[in-house]
């Protein structure tokens, strides 16, 4: 069962921060949305209507100084490096017919904290 799109580990593979446009960075933003998607489903909760879609975290990106900026795709960096890997294994453990819902709410739980981080970045004193 490979239920991560193609777009994920295109847009995650290939992000260097500090080196890459707030296009990319949103791209990433998207793909890691969709990813979340997986894990919300793994873990059987429903998704937060207040994600910020990739083109709104571009806006907040271009807008942002450019130290909340750096710090913020360093963020979406991070997000990557353990949802990358977390989905697959909760994919392999569902494959094998082990309810995934304990891990899965681990690293929705996981997702959502960091998630709420970048955002904060962006948008001081607003909470996500």
């Amino acid at each position: 069962m490979n239920a991560m799109p193609p777009s994920f580990y295109a847009a995650t593979d290939s992000f260097v921060p500090g080196q890459n446009d707030t296009l990319e960075a949103s791209l990433r933003w998207t793909a890691l949305a969709e990813a979340a998607r997986v894990v919300a489903t793994l873990a059987r909760v429903e998704t937060a209507p207040t994600f910020a879609d990739g083109c709104e975290i571009g806006e907040l990106l271009q807008a942002a100084d450019p130290w909340r900026r750096d710090r913020a795709e360093h963020g979406i960096t991070d997000i990557s490096a353990f949802m990358q890997p977390g989905i697959v294994a909760l994919l392999s453990v569902s494959a094998r017919g082990v309810d995934p819902k304990p891990a899965a709410m681990a690293l929705w739980e996981e997702f959502v904290d960091a998630r709420a981080a970048v955002i904060a970045l962006l948008k001081p004193g607003v909470a996500a």
